[in-house]
């Protein structure tokens, strides 16, 4: 029995090595200068210090790959959260030369935010500084209504 457990665990260490050489990229794609949310509509540094802590890391070109996230399976899960945040919304991609489409996405922001469900709990767990309070989740929906409607204003008067 006891020769039988040790090969298992022979075994299951050799699948999880090999699972190593199957690891997804964690290059970050290269960013346009001036086509960050931060550069296009700088924000106060409270809402810029909260952008950067809770959205930056999965929906940004600039993601920050903490250590674990070179480790398969974990690797393959968090790439494909990265992947599917920058999908959903990328700050690094911010359509500076459409005001009206800008002003869309930080709307969408905000009702995410307001609504609970960004930033994830999976991803809060972890990442402790990516909690946001509602005095934070406030300030933050606060800045990206008010940046929605300047940017629907400066669309209007085109």
């Amino acid at each position: 029995m006891k020769k039988k457990i040790k090969w298992i665990l022979a075994a299951l260490a050799a699948v999880f090595a090999l699972l190593q050489l199957f690891n997804p990229s964690h290059a970050n794609p290269p960013t346009v200068p001036g086509h960050d949310l931060m550069a296009a509509s700088p924000p106060p540094l409270p809402v810029a210090a909260l952008l950067q802590s809770a959205c930056y890391d999965c929906h940004s070109d600039r993601t920050e790959w903490p250590w674990y996230s070179r480790i398969a399976p974990v690797s393959w899960l968090i790439a494909s959260d990265v992947n599917q945040g920058r999908q959903h919304i990328n700050l690094s991609d911010w359509p500076v030369e459409f005001p009206e489409r800008a002003a869309k996405r930080l709307e969408r922001m905000s009702e995410e935010i307001d609504y609970g469900n960004m930033p994830p709990a999976k991803y809060t767990l972890l990442h402790t500084n990516a909690r946001l309070t509602k005095e934070q989740r406030k300030t933050l929906t606060d800045w990206l209504d008010q940046e929605a409607a300047r940017l629907k204003t400066t669309a209007t008067n085109k």
